[in-house]
């Protein structure tokens, strides 16, 4: 039995729709965004970045940046 709202032929057309999802589209579309987002921008710091690894491979083992300690007592 059909409810007021809904007509033979709109609940018949729901069930055969090969087009996809409106959210797919969207979830696809973000994805794509986030990777070329991702590239351009390590394409756009790319000396920046070379600079950064050959900094990393000619310091000394023991040299490497560590975050600086906050004393607990210090802090109002």
């Amino acid at each position: 039995m059909q409810s007021d709202l809904e007509s033979v032929s709109s609940s018949d057309q729901d069930k055969n729709d090969p087009r996809p999802v409106g959210w797919l589209k969207v979830a696809a579309l973000a994805a794509v965004s986030a990777a070329a987002g991702g590239l351009a921008a390590a394409w756009f710091y790319r000396k920046t970045l070379a600079q950064m690894r050959e900094a990393a491979a000619n310091s000394p083992a023991g040299e490497e940046l560590e975050r600086p300690t906050t004393d607990s007592s210090d802090e109002v």
